[in-house]
């Protein structure tokens, strides 16, 4: 189709002008930077969310509701019933039609943060780069889901933005950047073998390097959450609230079966420094302790919430903790409206707030 090609990128996304050199000059933006919508794959019957929808999408609900007073939705439907049902869900809930726009891209599973497009800039022109996503290193069907930025992108989601297939394994919830060149990821995530088989680290770090821009990457080697099927993501453990600060799961318990995993990554956290030689400012979030019906734990983390334009969403999960974690944030976003939002749900299915969303730079449409 046209808008693809075998170079770095088309110059549009509509025709068939030749590609971009590799020299142009990559960026992957900070999510506090300004933002034109947020990306939804809404639950269906399908997915492994069955038993739960009724629990579920209240949760969605929620989220398109506070996300509309600040930017667009761009939502996915698995196909046109699922699509009159969602029309029907927010006409009812007094979401006005045009805060959203819904799109018909079948799909396995609802974590648009991992199978949702990868915005970069070179200059001011956003570009939309679509990893492979495979399940998290094959553990669950990912077909549809694998089609879904490339369904939205033919079905004119993203407007005239440029597009590009990218044949390396890359979840949006394994990194997390300062917009500024640093890049954070997991070594147990991104050294999976079940992601890039064949290629190490030096390999990896080269392809951030071409793809994203990143100059400055920072492996955690420790921190994964009881529960977490993604071999550690980074979204559920440290963020960035600016360039200059970093929120991350903490635990003080001796009974939390997090506790060690979580203080060696504490210990390794404050190594760290700025690309200038600064340390960071460490911000330690409480890591709740949530268990299933079957005595499992769940990987709840309020490292997982969601910056979009003027606010700040923030899982909280019915907690003792969750009021002071709405204090802690309302610190370190002081120009922001904090908007905490009940995921409790959400983590049933291993997953929370910034999970299931994916956040457009300004100008993609």
């Amino acid at each position: 189709m046209s808008g693809r090609c075998h170079g770095y990128f088309c110059k549009t996304a509509t025709d068939n002008l030749p590609c971009l050199n590799v020299t142009v000059n990559i960026r992957l933006p900070a999510e506090w930077e300004p933002q034109s919508a947020i990306m939804l794959t809404w639950p269906h019957s399908a997915m492994d969310w069955q038993t739960w929808l009724n629990e579920v999408e209240p949760v969605y609900i929620e989220i398109t509701r506070q996300v509309s007073l600040y930017e667009k939705i761009i939502i996915a439907c698995h196909d046109k019933t699922h699509k009159t049902h969602i029309e029907t869900l927010l006409s009812q809930q007094g979401i006005s039609v045009d805060k959203y726009r819904l799109y018909i891209a079948p799909s396995n599973d609802s974590w648009a943060r991992d199978h949702g497009p990868i915005t970069v800039m070179t200059g001011q022109q956003p570009r939309l780069l679509d990893f492979t996503f495979n399940g998290w290193g094959n553990k669950y069907p990912a077909d549809l889901d694998n089609r879904i930025t490339s369904t939205l992108y033919e079905e004119g989601a993203f407007g005239k933005t440029p597009y590009k297939e990218i044949d390396f394994v890359l979840e949006g919830g394994s990194i997390e950047t300062d917009g500024k060149g640093t890049l954070l990821t997991t070594v147990s995530c991104l050294l999976s073998k079940q992601r890039n088989p064949g290629l190490g680290k030096k390999e990896i770090e080269t392809k951030l390097t071409e793809y994203l821009g990143a100059n400055h990457i920072i492996w955690i080697q420790h921190g994964q959450l009881p529960g977490d099927d993604t071999d550690g993501h980074i979204d559920t453990l440290v963020r960035f609230a600016n360039d200059e600060t970093i929120l991350y799961a903490a635990s003080d318990d001796t009974d939390d079966p997090d506790f060690a995993s979580l203080k060696l990554m504490a210990e390794e956290l404050q190594g760290l420094t700025q690309m200038n030689g600064t340390p960071y400012k460490l911000v330690p979030l409480p890591s709740p302790v949530i268990t299933n019906a079957g005595g499992n734990y769940l990987p709840a983390s309020y490292a997982n919430f969601l910056i979009i334009n003027n606010a700040v969403l923030v899982p909280i999960y019915g907690m003792d903790t969750d009021e002071g974690v709405i204090k802690i944030f309302k610190e370190c976003f002081v120009d922001r409206k904090i908007i905490p939002v009940n995921c409790r749900p959400l983590i049933q299915q291993y997953g929370s707030l910034h999970c299931i969303t994916m956040h457009l730079p300004q100008g993609v449409i």
